[in-house]
């Protein structure tokens, strides 16, 4: 595939110049800050034809996507990460063959990327209206086309402004765009949570609160009851502490400088290698496999005596995802929060309910929902894993890519020759086992944590930690900068 035809739409795209002098650790807290504002702004705004409605059962995907169904953000970072997941994979096998550590060919990958991104974000918005209750009335009887025209553009629009406070934030912020966009939506849902058990906020059943157990249920059971009730905050806490620990193992690599004998480092291999990517862009493929779902919810293709389109998906009167294999790999759980009964309630369906899935040539089958849990998690492994590889694939993250860095910095290994082959040799003993071991780790931890009904999800946890963690250590970067300007040129910031 030549990318080359598409040059000359993407040199008309706007796009975010890069700074001419490099802002200052503060000038880039106050950038980072006012896109975040305006995010939240935007999280609450819903667009002119749309009548307010929640969709708990996406609220999973809404998390880790930094979107709100509804809102202005209703299809959020999704289109963006979605373009980056096709182009890797054609990266992968060979369709789009660029060598990206050349800065006009970088150019142009980024560039396809963005096209694509604003393609996806008007494609997904139309999918989307089906999600969403109109207000058909708006311009009077006869006008629904143009009122869902309207809303369409709206949410079309809110995610291709995410696209470009993305580039704000990667030249005159603070981390990426993306991880900003998910760590503020988890954030405002963890506050919102843990008021919520306290008090009831934010829908929660009144007999699911900590306030009533202590106050009004009483007796021998309350403190029990208390401490199930914190069965959430507690998850929570748990997992914030294992990403926060597991981003601090690492294997070190010892470096010498060339031109200065005796004087060096060391290389930093983490064991979350990958980051938190692989989760993101797992959960934009499964979000994009509902949508394709909801495609096929209209056709009939006979095969073996079953539906193919009810095989692959399956939605209920109320338009959810109720049967099928994307049921079965997507985390289509109750909010054990929301549930009458809390969260006894809510181990009590994964251990006794189930789903139907249509096989061919078989007939109905019913699955058991523990079975679902099970599925799901090892999905979100597996994906994580494959999703990790593309991304050190794409990222020049492989240890070639390394190699050839290093070298470039006039760095090499004590004890071997200055030669990039060395070096890429040694470096390939750790990154791609690492980059599976904390790929899968990461898609694990986030499945798991998800099954206990952690305030802002479990993988949404997961993701915010890794990215206030990198966020931290970026400032502290920053801040020696600004302290001792000479290191930039030393470290080719």
């Amino acid at each position: 595939m030549n990318l080359e035809v598409l040059r000359p739409i993407i040199n008309k795209l706007p796009s975010v110049k890069q700074p001419l002098v490099q802002p200052t650790l503060k000038q880039r807290l106050m950038y980072t800050g006012v896109i975040l504002m305006i995010f939240y702004l935007m999280y609450h705004i819903y667009p002119v034809g749309v009548i307010v409605t929640q969709d708990a059962q996406m609220e999973f995907l809404q998390l880790v996507l930094a979107s709100k169904i509804g809102s202005l953000l209703t299809i959020g970072i999704g289109p963006i990460v979605l373009s980056s997941i096709f182009l890797q994979l054609f990266m992968g096998a060979g369709i789009i063959k660029l060598d990206l550590s050349v800065p006009k060919n970088k150019q142009l990958f980024q560039g396809t990327q963005k096209l694509f991104a604003i393609f996806l974000a008007i494609f997904e918005a139309i999918i989307y209206l089906n999600m969403m209750t109109l207000d058909s009335q708006l311009f009077g009887p006869g006008n629904e086309m143009m009122v869902a025209g309207l809303v369409a553009l709206q949410i079309a629009l809110g995610s291709i402004i995410l696209l470009f406070f993305d580039e704000v934030i990667s030249k005159y912020g603070l981390g990426s765009g993306i991880g900003l966009f998910i760590a503020g939506g988890v954030s405002l849902s963890v506050v919102s949570g843990f008021i919520g058990i306290l008090t009831g906020y934010g829908g929660i059943p009144a007999q699911n609160t900590l306030f009533y157990h202590l106050f009004v249920e009483g007796g021998a059971n309350a403190i029990p009851s208390a401490m199930i009730a914190l069965i959430p905050i507690i998850s929570t806490i748990i997992v914030l502490a294992f990403s926060i620990y597991a981003e601090g193992i690492k294997v070190e690599i010892p470096l010498t400088f060339d031109r200065a004998s005796g004087y060096g480092g060391r290389y930093p291999i983490k064991f979350l290698y990958t980051s938190n990517m692989p989760v993101i862009l797992a959960f934009a493929f499964l979000s994009s496999m509902q949508l394709f779902g909801r495609l096929l919810g209209s056709l009939t293709f006979d095969l073996g005596g079953v539906n193919f389109a009810s095989f692959i998906a399956e939605y209920n009167i109320a338009g959810q995802l109720s049967g099928g294999l994307l049921y079965l790999i997507t985390p289509s759980f109750p909010n054990p929060l929301a549930l009458a009964g809390g969260v006894p309630v809510f181990f009590n369906l994964i251990m006794t309910s189930s789903s139907v899935l249509a096989v061919p040539f078989i007939g109905q089958v019913l699955v058991p929902e523990y079975v679902h849990a099970i599925m799901y998690a090892i999905s979100l492994c597996l994906l994580s894993i494959v999703f990790g590889y593309l991304w050190t694939e794409t990222s020049n993250m492989t240890a070639k890519d390394v190699a050839g860095q290093l070298k470039k910095s006039g760095l090499s290994m004590p004890g071997f020759r200055r030669d990039p082959r060395m070096i890429e040799k040694i470096l390939g003993k750790y990154i791609p086992v690492i980059t599976i071991l904390g790929s899968g780790f990461v898609g694990l931890l986030a499945a798991g944590a998800d099954l206990t009904g952690a305030i802002g999800s479990g993988t949404g946890i997961l993701l915010t930690a890794g990215i206030l963690y990198r966020m931290y250590e970026e400032m502290e970067q920053r801040q020696m900068f600004d302290m001792y300007p000479g290191l930039k040129s030393l470290m080719g910031d």
